[in-house]
């Protein structure tokens, strides 16, 4: 097994998400959006695509762990929620289809990973319109999984121009850096830093 899919599916092992949650930024931002085709990369326990899909989306969930894929599919098939969970490696094979809202929410990993190229082709799966919503961890929960004390995290300006979208197709419709409370694993609090960046294919770009 590859070495990351093995430690992501150990950390869904150990981990088991006895309630998903949705992330509140992305409850923030694409609730006022109409629902369409969504695409959750790195969907992990499921709470997103699973939130996603009771506002009406058709969701595609991706993850490299079978692990939690599996999960997510149960949870799906027991609620009736028209969500598609396909185990994958999105470095290698993105998903196919084009889509009104992608998602990547705390889209990070120890091993290496060409981030920037798979979310400069999210961007390139958007329909005219559609929004790549990239929340971003801004600093470290005493619960994370990473715990490096020389970790930085990339700004969202700094994401966007790693992406290097041309302004012409594309815009940026939010990039700031909220502070909010958060509850982790036995309910301990911590006030955290999420950096936010949305991206807007605009309607008359290619799709």
């Amino acid at each position: 097994m590859d070495e990351a899919a093995h430690f992501w599916d150990e950390h869904y092992r150990t981990h088991p998400a006895a309630q998903v949650r949705v992330n509140p930024l992305l409850a923030e931002i694409a609730g006022p959006y109409p629902p369409g085709a969504a695409l959750d990369l790195g969907c992990g326990g499921g709470g997103d695509a699973l939130w996603l899909a009771r506002q009406g989306w058709r969701v595609t969930a991706a993850d490299i762990s079978a692990t939690a894929v599996h999960a997510l599919r149960r949870r799906a098939d027991a609620d009736g929620l028209p969500i598609v969970a396909v185990c994958v490696d999105v470095s290698l094979k993105f998903p196919e289809g084009a889509f009104d809202l992608i998602s990547a929410q705390y889209f990070h990993t120890p091993f290496d990973f060409p981030r920037a190229r798979v979310l400069r082709t999210a961007a390139e799966a958007l329909r005219p319109g559609g929004r790549l919503v990239i929340v971003d961890h801004g600093s470290t929960a005493p619960w994370s999984w990473n715990q490096d004390p020389d970790l930085r995290y990339p700004t969202p300006e700094e994401v966007a121009a790693e992406l290097d979208l041309e302004p012409r197709q594309w815009s940026i419709e939010r990039a700031d850096m909220p502070q909010r409370h958060a509850t982790g694993p036995g309910g301990r609090t911590a006030i955290v830093t999420d950096n936010v960046l949305v991206v807007r294919r605009n309607p008359g770009g290619r799709g």
